[in-house]
């Protein structure tokens, strides 16, 4: 196989898959790991992929990159759904007691499916905690949500309050339940995001709640953004859409992490 082909199949493999490892590309394509290392710089040079330690990823996943709410809501919508769903079946219609819901195109998702919750019990409410302004739209009407939105700083790119009074506010509350969105989830660094005020604001639901549970996409797995806001061992469940890899499923095992697949 040729140079051009192969930089065709590795540019096609990144766009399926997400990621491309060395060792992977050297066994498919019988070459050896250095003629690899010289087409994943190839295409790195025409800004076709961004090389990481073992392989590559698309460009986007740049450690700083973040789309805006507007941006993320085209993308995945059927696995979002799928996790939201899953998600739900930890707020039963017997469940009594306090959600914390963080920013995010999942969160919302969650929030869409609690906007048409309904308790076992007539006339029964849940407190709905949240620093989204998005997720406080979808919620305000619910008859069954008492809403509570956080005050703060609100970001244009996630709509989202943040800052020192959004923290202080979050720490001073016990939710039992809080859902939060990741831009990365990966075994060696964690759960991570590319700003440090949605960060601060993430690492305070993972700290404030009972249970902290992550809602993160197939394509979210194996990524790191700049700054981590938790460990895998802070976090008690995981839903997702797809079983996560070897690496970072064993990780997950080994930080004792619920994993529920959509």
């Amino acid at each position: 196989m040729y140079a051009t082909e192969r930089h065709e199949a590795i540019a096609a493999a990144l766009q399926s898959a997400g990621r491309v490892s060395v060792a992977d590309l050297a066994d498919h394509f019988a070459v050896t790991t250095e003629t690899v290392r010289r087409d994943l710089g190839a295409l790195e040079t025409a800004g076709l992929l961004r090389r990481v330690h073992g392989g590559a990823v698309p460009v986007e996943r740049s450690s700083l990159v973040e789309l805006t709410v507007a941006e993320r809501e085209g993308q995945h919508g059927s696995e979002k759904t799928a996790i939201a769903r899953a998600a739900m079946r930890l707020v039963p219609p017997t469940f009594t007691g306090s959600i914390a819901l963080d920013a995010g195109t999942t969160s919302g998702a969650v929030a869409t499916e609690l906007a048409r919750w309904e308790p076992a019990t007539a006339g029964a409410t849940i407190t709905v905690i949240t620093n989204s302004v998005p997720i406080a739209a979808t919620l305000q009407h619910s008859e069954h949500v008492e809403l509570h939105l956080l005050g703060g700083r609100v970001r244009g790119v996630t709509s989202a309050a943040v800052g020192t009074a959004t923290v202080d506010q979050i720490g001073a509350l016990r939710p039992d339940v809080a859902f939060i969105g990741t831009n990365g989830l990966s075994a060696g660094f964690g759960l991570s995001t590319p700003d440090e005020y949605e960060a601060a604001v993430k690492a305070a639901y993972v700290l404030a709640a009972r249970r902290s549970v992550v809602l993160a996409d197939a394509a979210k797995h194996g990524v790191e953004a700049l700054m981590r806001f938790a460990r895998l061992d802070e976090i008690d469940t995981l839903v997702t859409d797809q079983v996560p890899p070897a690496d970072l499923g064993g990780a997950l095992a080994d930080a004792d992490v619920e994993v529920i697949v959509a």
